[in-house]
């Protein structure tokens, strides 16, 4: 039986995740996803990306962000768990201040594998965080 809970646990998208620059292999943030009233959001905990300046900002962020401290900031927001996946919300790149509609999901063969899709109409990109132990 607590293997069961323990394989259960382990394909939640919930939980801190490491995410990885995919050309370097280094490490960039700590992204933390949780859920809030029956939607998934993500946030980034950490900057542990060398090149970033000691207090990052989101200087191509619009609005409201613009300026605000990456650290905190939101960057995943309202997916709904579909199956197996997690969609219909969005992805905001701090790096660029763009914003994308999104989709996760636990890789199937890894379940410390996060899959994260930035797309755009038939456009996409899809990233693999690492989860933190």
């Amino acid at each position: 039986m607590c293997f069961a809970v323990a394989k259960a646990y382990s394909q939640q998208v919930t939980g801190v995740w490491k995410t990885v620059d995919e050309e370097t292999g280094i490490v960039k943030s700590h992204v933390e996803i949780y859920e809030k009233n029956g939607s998934f959001y993500g946030k980034v905990l950490k900057v542990l990306d060398p090149d970033a300046p000691a207090k990052p900002l989101c200087v191509n962020c619009e609005g409201d962000l613009k300026d605000a401290p990456i650290e905190g900031l939101e960057i995943i927001k309202n997916l709904k768990k579909k199956g197996s996946s997690y969609k219909d919300g969005t992805i905001m790149d701090p790096e660029n201040g763009k914003v994308y509609d999104c989709k996760i999901w636990v890789n199937e063969d890894n379940p410390d594998l996060l899959m994260v899709r930035g797309y755009i109409m038939f456009l996409y990109r899809t990233q693999t965080w690492e989860r933190l132990k």
